[in-house]
């Protein structure tokens, strides 16, 4: 976020601080974030409408505070640094247009670069944020006792998938989170001795 703030124009800087915050903290798909229109963030309830959904759905994302917080900064400082509207976008670029895909990437892969968590090994992508979502999600669950069962569909719908299994995915693509699973099934029926 940090690297983000000093990208060169202000307005880029703000817009690309706020679309990877919001990543992070929501698991929204990257094309649904930049789909974004003013009138689909709602900061006086916390919620945003993405009305571009995967099969052309609607869905509604509830918001922490602080999230709604950050993205209420944003909006002002975008107004400000942005005063005639050129686009009805929630984020926008430099020149005051949407912000593209194309160059949401190349910004994330630049600033990983810098940072030195881009190497030659390790490439992270951006949509690594909403899997870490999901993940982080379902850890904090797992830690907390939470039957992922009961809870699954909940994640499910807040991430937009169409199935549930498609979010039990995560459960076997997390490492940390079947080490978790096996300490409780270890704690319920006793470990081998």
């Amino acid at each position: 976020m940090g690297e983000a703030r000093r990208l060169r124009h202000p307005l880029r800087a703000a817009s690309y601080e706020a679309l990877f915050g919001l990543l992070a903290v929501s698991g929204m798909r990257i094309g649904e974030a930049i789909a974004l229109q003013r009138e689909d963030v709602d900061l006086d309830a916390g919620v945003i409408t993405i009305r571009k959904a995967k099969l052309d759905r609607v869905r509604l994302v509830p918001l922490h505070p602080t999230a709604t917080e950050a993205l209420r900064r944003y909006a002002s400082e975008r107004d400000r640094m942005c005063p005639k509207r050129r686009s009805r976008a929630f984020f926008l670029s430099s020149a005051g247009t949407p912000v593209l895909a194309v160059s949401l990437r190349a910004t994330f892969r630049e600033i990983m670069t810098r940072i030195g968590v881009r190497t030659q090994e390790v490439r992270p992508r951006i949509h690594d944020l909403r899997h870490r979502f999901a993940v982080q999600t379902l850890i904090g669950w797992q830690r907390s006792g939470v039957n992922i069962d009961e809870h699954i569909a909940t994640l499910s719908t807040y991430l937009g998938h169409v199935s549930p299994a498609d979010t039990y995915w995560y459960l076997s693509a997390s490492p940390e989170l079947m080490a978790l699973a096996a300490e409780r099934v270890d704690a319920r029926f006793g470990g081998v001795r």
